[in-house]
């Protein structure tokens, strides 16, 4: 979103050439020249020139070479990059060798894909368990509350899968706040039939803001026996971030503080890195 607003168009070089070679950005490269060229349109109208592709190049100097062009897949550079016009010729061929020869040739842009965001992992429950006639999921809904004392971004939770062998789940997950929908997401995952917990994630990030309790629910549809957690705990420390928990209202299948589904909530968020 920061990308493609216009207030991006706005900025200097130095903060363009900051933005671009940041290690933790979590978007794909292509975003990334599109948003450089869209600076340079910006920039070259502030400058009186014509936009062509080479005033462009020339008003984006060093900040091109920050892009990591190589670590697009072959498809992005072919029908996005490489018809930009923003890249030289013998560029353009070298790139194409970066990515079919044995023999690669040096390039002045980075081959090494950024690091990204690391995501977290809230555990809440400190063991998990099985009974054959305990825990059974019947398109019921499981759902906690919870809240934290910082601001983080949540991606996604954590779910427990078949104990009877493996099993394939459809699962509505949703995040809700007073009742409004935050986000939700219907998709499937895999159990391999450990009590492993299984990761299944929104289309985007969701902002938690401090201090207010959230909605964490998730309906799932498949192989009715199932690993569920215990031993639950009220309150986690991840890294700076404390998570309170509370059972929530909404729960029509047994989740609640002390046990059940919804092991874990994914999220990105200030770690002790950054004391």
């Amino acid at each position: 979103m920061a990308l493609k607003s216009e207030g991006f168009t706005e900025i200097d070089r130095a903060t363009l050439e900051s933005v671009l070679a940041r290690e933790t950005l979590n978007c794909k490269e292509m975003n990334l020249l599109e948003a450089a060229l869209n600076w340079a349109a910006a920039e070259c109208a502030r400058q009186d020139i014509a936009p062509t592709p080479q005033n462009k190049r020339e008003v984006m100097g060093n900040a091109l070479y920050l892009i990591r062009i190589p670590t697009m897949t072959l498809e992005e550079f072919a029908n996005g990059a490489a018809q930009k016009e923003i890249l030289t010729q013998q560029e353009t061929i070298n790139i194409f060798f970066h990515f079919t020869a044995n023999h690669k040739p040096s390039l002045q842009f980075p081959i090494k894909p950024r690091a990204g965001l690391k995501s977290q992992v809230c555990h809440r429950f400190q063991s998990c368990a099985y009974r054959s006639n305990q825990w059974r999921y019947r398109g019921r809904c499981d759902s906690i509350q919870f809240s934290v004392d910082r601001r983080i971004f949540v991606v996604g939770f954590g779910l427990y899968g078949s104990s009877n062998g493996a099993a394939d789940y459809m699962v509505k997950i949703e995040l809700k706040r007073l009742g409004r929908v935050l986000a939700e997401n219907n998709t499937t995952f895999f159990s391999d039939g450990s009590s492993n917990t299984f990761h299944v994630y929104f289309d985007n990030p969701i902002q938690i803001e401090p201090e207010s309790f959230y909605t964490a629910s998730a309906i799932l549809d498949g192989s009715e026996l199932s690993y569920f957690g215990q031993e639950g705990m009220s309150e986690v420390t991840v890294g700076q971030v404390t998570f309170q928990f509370q059972c929530s209202s909404e729960s029509t299948n047994g989740t609640g503080v002390q046990g059940g589904q919804i092991p874990e909530l994914i999220f990105y968020g200030p770690t002790h890195d950054e004391l």
